[in-house]
């Protein structure tokens, strides 16, 4: 927008030619936000809060009058505050390089008057004290410029050809030369104090080294000693127990085979003879059934027959009657016992039958065939059937045969 200004994280922004700002500074000091600047009536200027650093190389003489070259960088800023900016922005708004120059210059001032006062010694051993007296020295007068120390770095102190250093380090290098001559030596003794125990361990080792293997010749003849008169005796028990075991197998193959027969042909054996038996025993009730009901079915159908044939029985009966002189006395009576008589004379023929008949089916049964190599049914119905069916003899045939 025109107009409306925004000063950078690392800057601040002065405005002149309004009101004057904090404290009758002629300029408003603005940090972190932006602000509306009239064109014209109004100047902005920046001012850098960024880090900034300044080298110093200075010679100074010490306490003992000994010139030590001393270089020394100091890390310093504008500080944050208001106030702060303000002094920094009267002194160095116009050329900000100048901070820098300024700031070597007061810290070189202070660092000549901090070493003028001290000994190389504490100098060179002393150089965080040294530097923390510089700082609490400067800190007044950066503060009246806006300036801010975060560090101060002495990096080298030299005392030129003079070799004071050099002279003040020699007893220290002659105690770390001793100390390190001392060392060695000590590390010397004790190499070859380890060599000398390594030498008598060696030895001892040999020593035993023999022994042993001494100890274990001997072992090792009687051993063969041993197993030279053992000889006969192990190989002995070796084929034994080859026997042995070769006895076992044997009989475990025995076992197996016969296990092996009894499943290929004793079981299939037994299985077969349980059938044939079955097979018999069933075959002997069927017959048996079989006879019995024929023998039941030859009775039933015979009485039946003889009971269909009565009648026949009866009528040839009375047609042999039928051309004889009968002379009838006693009137119907006696006809109802010649009637009588007939039916007796049939039912005597039917039982003396089929007695005939019971008593050839009884033979018959128990083989349950007849004679012929029929059943018992049909012989016996076959010889009934003949009976009845024979002509009989009328009474003109037997007085005829009488006659003659």
């Amino acid at each position: 927008m025109f107009g409306y200004r925004v000063p950078a994280p690392d800057e601040a922004m002065l405005i002149s030619g309004g009101r004057r700002g904090l404290g009758g500074a002629p300029f408003r000091v603005v940090t972190g936000h932006g602000k509306f600047v009239l064109p014209v009536f109004r100047k902005t200027r920046f001012l850098t809060l960024a880090m900034c650093e300044a080298e110093v190389t200075e010679t100074c003489v010490t306490k003992q009058g000994i010139a030590l070259h001393v270089r020394a960088v100091i890390a310093f800023k504008v500080g944050n505050d208001t106030e702060s900016i303000i002094n920094a922005g009267q002194r160095f708004l116009s050329d900000q390089d100048q901070m820098s120059v300024l700031t070597g210059r007061i810290f070189a001032g202070h660092l000549r008057s901090i070493i003028g006062s001290m000994t190389v010694e504490e100098i060179v051993t002393e150089r965080q004290k040294l530097a923390a007296e510089v700082l609490d020295t400067s800190k007044i007068e950066m503060a009246k410029i806006g300036l801010i120390v975060d560090s101060l770095q002495i990096q080298s102190i030299d005392d030129g050809e003079t070799g004071y250093i050099e002279a003040m380090s020699a007893p220290h290098k002659a105690a770390i030369q001793r100390q390190a001559q001392i060392a060695q030596a000590q590390a010397t003794q004790a190499s070859v104090e380890a060599e000398q125990v390594a030498a008598r361990n060696q030895a001892e080792y040999a020593r035993q080294t023999a022994v042993v293997k001494a100890e274990y010749s001997a072992e090792v003849d009687r051993a063969q000693a041993q197993a030279a008169q053992a000889g006969p005796l192990a190989q002995a028990h070796a084929q034994q127990e080859v026997l042995a075991a070769q006895t076992e197998l044997a009989q475990r193959a025995a076992q197996l085979r016969q296990q092996e027969l009894v499943a290929e042909i004793v079981k299939p054996a037994e299985a077969e003879a349980q059938r044939i038996k079955l097979l018999a025993i069933a075959d002997a009730e069927r017959m048996k059934i079989q006879a019995e009901a024929a023998a039941s079915y030859d009775r039933v159908a015979l009485d039946r027959m003889l009971i269909d044939q009565l009648p026949l029985i009866v009528k040839e009966a009375a047609g042999g009657l039928a051309g004889a002189n009968v002379n009838v006395l006693n009137g119907a009576d006696g006809l109802g016992e010649i009637a009588a008589g007939l039916v007796a004379q049939g039912l005597t023929i039917l039982d003396s039958v089929r007695q005939n008949l019971s008593s050839q089916g009884g033979q018959t049964g128990q083989t349950g065939q007849g004679a012929d190599g029929g059943s018992a049914k049909g012989g016996g119905l076959l010889e009934l059937e003949g009976y009845l069916r024979t002509p009989k003899k009328t009474t003109e045939d037997d007085e005829r045969g009488d006659g003659q």
